[in-house]
């Protein structure tokens, strides 16, 4: 945390994998935060097998209530999950649940004053309107690596278009592009192959002033700052 506060950065997002565990990190977070000002964000833990309806009920849904009581004790306010809705890989009986899933959860989450956001994986922006109508609380983390795999145009364009109102937060990584998890490489921004500049470009024209995390590693992050600060600030 320390080296990211001296990069110039003021939040952080923590990823909670295991919450019934996590108490134990909780006075290290704390004691961080009080030393540098730094907040967060939560990042939810993974899904699973994203058909099995069965293990979403009764490990990941029950596991995400768990995130949803930890995040107050560090003053976290909005979640970002994975739940997988491609209809070219996740059957529709799943979707249908998957919806009512995130029916019962932003229920849950704004009942502690929590906003949860989904990430996109694979769909786009077609994919995920239907999803974002029957969830009126539902908001979407705009992942800008994910984006550029498995279409022929990075889909931030399509969610910048059909889903701004519900982009709260972005996600920043390169990537060279490519049709499986396998080509998600997480690269500095800037060493793969999305075009940032027209992607900032359209933020830019419709005024976002949401927050943004780069998912990388603090080494990745310093490589590549000064290119993101001038993305965000083009004019500085």
């Amino acid at each position: 945390m320390i080296s990211l506060y001296k990069l110039g950065l003021r939040f952080a997002e923590i990823t909670i994998t295991e919450p019934a565990n996590f108490g134990l990190l909780q006075n290290e977070y704390r004691a961080r935060s009080g030393e540098t000002g730094l907040y967060y964000l939560c990042h939810g833990p993974r899904e699973g097998d994203p058909n099995d309806i069965h293990t979403l009920e009764t490990i990941y849904f029950p596991k995400l209530l768990q995130v949803l009581c930890v995040m107050p004790e560090l003053e976290m306010r909005l979640l970002t999950l994975h739940l997988w809705l491609d209809p070219r890989f996740v059957l529709e009986e799943t979707i249908v649940y998957k919806v009512g899933f995130l029916k019962r959860l932003t229920e849950r989450a704004a009942g502690v004053g929590i906003t949860v956001c989904l990430e996109n994986l694979s769909e786009n922006a077609e994919q995920l309107t239907g999803v974002f109508a029957a969830v009126p609380s539902l908001h979407l983390t705009l992942d800008l690596g994910h984006a550029e795999l498995l279409s022929r145009e990075n889909t931030s364009f399509g969610f910048l278009g059909k889903c701004l109102d519900r982009i709260k937060h972005i996600h920043l990584h390169d990537n060279l592009g490519g049709t499986s998890a396998d080509d998600d490489l997480h690269l500095p921004v800037g060493e793969g192959k999305i075009d940032f500049h027209k992607i900032f470009q359209r933020l830019h024209a419709v005024h976002y002033k949401g927050t943004m995390t780069l998912e990388l590693r603090p080494d990745q992050i310093k490589s590549c700052m000064g290119y993101v600060k001038h993305l965000v600030n083009p004019e500085e």
